[in-house]
């Protein structure tokens, strides 16, 4: 239901001895040259240095850029060479992480598909069960297919009949794919290939596997294919057995190349829906394309961007929406397509909580619900009418849940801090829920307890926020708190292995889920967004501030971190609040709010931040780009920033102009560095040796300066 661009999933973990106070005693690293350029802009009549701007060129393309990625990267691990606790923490998550994993199903021809990895597989492989009980067998395994395990299988679906399955490729993290075929019965790839697709959001199956509708950008230029503009989306269809060339372009908008468009086939195989945005805000255009008819004209539906509106199902004409429309939590509505009137009518009105997904399967509505962050499932008859709800093991997040009118099961993942994400059927007749894979961990959970509270931010706001950590952990106590706050993304209680290994020694873990994300709804979204971005970053504030006084951390205990938007938000309260954080780990983050509109998909984030090319958005911008505020005169935390030099989603230049202004500043002696990750991206797809070595190398650095001693398990 949520296209979001700039959500990265949560990496780390916590808990288990004696806490000391960090060292006071600190040797500034030396730090590698970084040239400056003379670049001053005006705008708006204020004049913006930009010293670093070289640091934006790609690192594939400048050897200048290359080389300062290596330099920087020698003097990063020299000094993480250094952490006591580094080895301990990459030996006890290698072990921690070594349980297997598996993905919800999805059941088409009689058949089950569903990702797997044994443990420490670099890349989840694709295995398939002809019966549900049956025994799987290996269908795709990505792990030779790069010899560094970056290569990585992305999207894939199975055509309606099992007999097919179109997957695309990932190579090194980039969000561009390359989609292939094969036959489910003998693994042999069909020959069919499709390049430069990107932010296909899934593949669809035409009804008779004839072929599939994608979604893609023109290729861009060589030199500029990691950064480029993604602009003129459009969807197409790949007839089986013919060349990209001849692939049938259905839907474009060449008048509003800012728009992009996602298409999905109705199960009864009859209707193309086709999504069409133009940025994060959950407001989009729907048409529908009758495929009886050979014209494939597409019908609007929904004309103007003003709402949400995510098809969910049909029977027959009559299409069922979630939708924000006169309902800021959500609701569900039908429209008849074969009424000229196109009339929404409500099946399930706007509750309390906010309704996170939604699905048919059988003959019900499957409604995923967030209450206070947390997952609760409902049950509608398809007329509106309540029917019980779908029984959870306890406090958690549920998904899934796929499925087609008339099929008596579907299946959905369920996962907490202290819950390894376990699969279970759903029997859509009988209400019950039974296990269909359950991993085998190397701790106990039961030895992990977690609360949520509440707290009051700078504007009086309550916000929520998860603690968790070992039984036997008391505060104060190191704490990691992680925070995202952006793009109406909700973040909800999930597994982490490597998590586990901070926890165990006795650190704590706190998920604060400030405004800004999706956890109540538009309003929420809108609190942090725009003209109320300042709230964001006083929710994170007032977070740790609460930690302190309710004695769960110490004042030189606390570790902020944040990935991509999140990245963000903690290089902004940095900038605000050095004092009140004795780390600081941004990931992959947004930092230059003047020129972040320029790269690949950072044009779609104008609906969070505004446009730097207008007076009023530009004044707030620059009021609290990270990059922009680093000033002189005050100590800042120690500083491990994240990036990969080749992520193509939220461009590392940021990263690079951000570490080259903290380690030019007088900001004291604790150590800003950079950890760039190389053949790597924004986050998906990156193999699990780099995520295990990256984990260690992060939770390490927050130890050393949080005064959390590591021991061996």
């Amino acid at each position: 239901m949520r296209r979001a661009l700039l959500a990265l999933p949560l990496l780390f973990a916590s808990p288990a001895l004696a806490q000391t106070s960090p060292e006071t005693q600190v040797t500034k690293p030396a730090y590698p040259e970084t040239r400056r350029v003379d670049v001053v802009e005006e705008q708006f009549g204020v004049k913006v240095a930009d010293p670093y701007r070289w640091l934006e060129n790609d690192v594939r393309n400048d050897k200048e850029v290359a080389d300062w990625v290596a330099a920087q990267n020698k003097v990063t691990d020299a000094y993480l060479a250094t952490l006591p606790g580094r080895q301990l923490f990459a030996d006890r998550i290698k072990t921690l992480f070594n349980y297997e994993r598996f993905g919800a199903p999805q059941k088409k021809g009689g058949r089950y598909f569903y990702a797997h990895n044994a443990g420490l597989q670099n890349q989840a492989v694709l295995w398939v069960r002809d019966t549900l009980q049956g025994e799987g067998r290996v269908l795709i395994d990505p792990n030779g297919w790069s010899k560094d395990g970056a290569t990585a299988l992305a999207e894939w679906l199975p055509s309606e009949d099992g007999r097919l399955l179109a997957y695309s490729i990932q190579d090194g993290g980039t969000d561009w794919r390359t989609i292939k075929v094969i036959d489910t019965a003998t693994g042999k790839e069909t020959g069919d290939e499709v390049s430069w697709a990107k932010f296909t959001m899934g593949l669809s199956w035409a009804k008779d596997g004839s072929g599939f509708f994608y979604s893609r950008y023109p290729e861009p230029p060589a030199d500029a294919k990691f950064q480029a503009l993604n602009e003129n989306h459009k969807v197409y269809f790949h007839k089986l057995g013919t060349p990209q060339s001849a692939d049938r372009l259905v839907y474009e908008t060449p008048t509003h190349p800012s728009q992009s468009h996602y298409a999905g086939i109705t199960d009864d195989g009859r209707y193309l829906v086709i999504g069409t945005s133009e940025g994060t805000d959950n407001k989009n255009l729907v048409h529908i394309v009758d495929l009886a008819d050979p014209k494939w004209q597409a019908r609007e539906i929904i004309g103007k961007l003003e709402n949400d509106w995510s098809a969910i199902g049909n029977k027959g004409s009559v299409f069922y929406f979630s939708t924000n429309a006169g309902a800021p939590r959500d609701r569900i509505v039908s429209i008849d397509i074969a009424d000229p009137k196109l009339t929404p009518r409500e099946i399930v009105g706007e509750q309390k909580e906010t309704l996170a997904g939604a699905s048919i399967v059988g003959d019900r509505l499957i409604l995923n619900y967030m209450v206070d962050a947390k997952t609760e499932v409902r049950r509608y008859t398809l007329d509106g009418k309540a029917d019980g709800k779908v029984a959870l093991p306890g406090i958690g997040t549920a998904s899934g849940f796929g499925g087609e009118l008339g099929d008596p099961e579907t299946f959905f993942a369920f996962t907490s801090f202290n819950y390894p994400t376990t699969i279970f059927r759903y029997d859509v007749a009988t209400g019950k829920a039974t296990p269909w894979a359950q991993p085998k961990v190397a701790f106990d959970p039961s030895q992990y307890k977690v609360e949520q509270r509440f707290f009051a931010s700078k504007d009086g706001t309550k916000v929520p926020m998860f603690v968790v950590r070992k039984a036997t952990t008391t505060g104060p106590a190191p704490t990691l708190l992680w925070g995202y706050g952006g793009f109406n993304v909700p973040y909800t209680p999930s597994f982490s292995a490597a998590r586990v290994a901070w926890m165990e020694q006795g650190g704590v873990f706190v998920l604060a889920n400030i405004r800004g994300g999706g956890e109540y709804g538009k309003a929420w979204h809108d609190g942090g967004r725009l003209a109320n971005k300042q709230n964001v970053f006083d929710d994170f504030i007032g977070a740790g501030e609460y930690l302190i006084k309710e004695g769960i951390t110490g004042k030189d205990q606390l570790t902020i971190q944040g990935g991509s938007n999140g990245g963000l938000l903690v290089g902004a309260v940095v900038n605000q609040r050095p004092d009140l954080f004795a780390a600081a780990l941004p990931a992959v983050g947004v930092m230059d709010m003047l020129r972040f509109d320029r790269w690949t998909a950072g044009r779609y984030w104008v609906d969070d931040y505004g446009y730097p090319s207008k007076a009023e958005d530009f004044k707030r911008l620059y009021a609290y780009s990270p990059y922009h505020n680093v000033k002189g005169g005050k100590p800042y935390p120690a500083i491990l920033v994240t990036t990969a030099d080749t992520d193509d989603r939220v461009v590392p230049g940021h990263s690079f102009k951000y570490t080259a202004a903290l380690q030019a500043a007088d900001i004291g002696d604790k150590p800003h560095l950079a950890r760039i990750e190389t053949r790597a991206g924004h986050g998906s797809g990156k193999p699990t040796d780099k995520i295990i070595e990256e984990a260690a190398d992060l939770y390490a650095f927050a130890a050393k300066w949080t005064g959390l001693q590591v021991k061996k398990q």
